[in-house]
């Protein structure tokens, strides 16, 4: 089965980069991709908080970088432009593309799918995150820490 990849856009601003900070449970964890990747035997998901950046798959014929945004505004209703594909990775088992964005537009206001489905067991919360609270807010893939704290170091060098 071929995995569909995911794309995500890094936001930054002010030495911050913008998380989609969340909280998932589900009723099983048979039913729970986090629990998945955690390798909880269940039978329930106890829950997992953590924090993403925006992003989510690329749809047939889209190119990475056009995911990228189109994910950022439907998630976020930011616009922005891709600056350059930082990094390739992982996502849940599945191939990762993350991109820093440029001329961004807009106030982050949570949007699509996201907010049509928040509530208790499934919630998200934009926040602008320093990186002093990447680990703090569980960031996933946790791999990824080290890379934005430094991208956050040379942007608040530059800025």
């Amino acid at each position: 089965m071929v995995k569909i990849p995911r794309a995500a856009a890094v936001v930054v601003q002010a030495g911050k980069v913008l998380v989609i900070k969340r909280y998932l449970r589900k009723a099983d964890s048979s039913d729970c991709v986090m629990c998945e990747y955690a390798s909880v035997s269940g039978p329930r998901c106890g829950g997992h908080a953590y924090a993403v950046l925006p992003g989510g798959h690329v749809e047939a014929g889209e190119s990475a970088s056009v995911a990228a945004l189109r994910e950022l505004w439907e998630e976020t209703t930011l616009t922005a432009n891709v600056d350059e594909l930082l990094w390739t990775g992982t996502h849940n088992g599945r191939p990762a593309y993350y991109f820093r964005v440029r001329d961004v537009e807009g106030t982050p206001r949570l949007s699509g799918a996201e907010a049509e489905e928040h509530c208790p067991t499934n919630s998200f919360e934009l926040r602008w995150a320093e990186a002093s609270e990447l680990v703090e807010f569980g960031f996933y893939p946790a791999e990824l820490v080290g890379r934005l704290r430094e991208l956050l170091e040379v942007s608040d060098q530059v800025g």
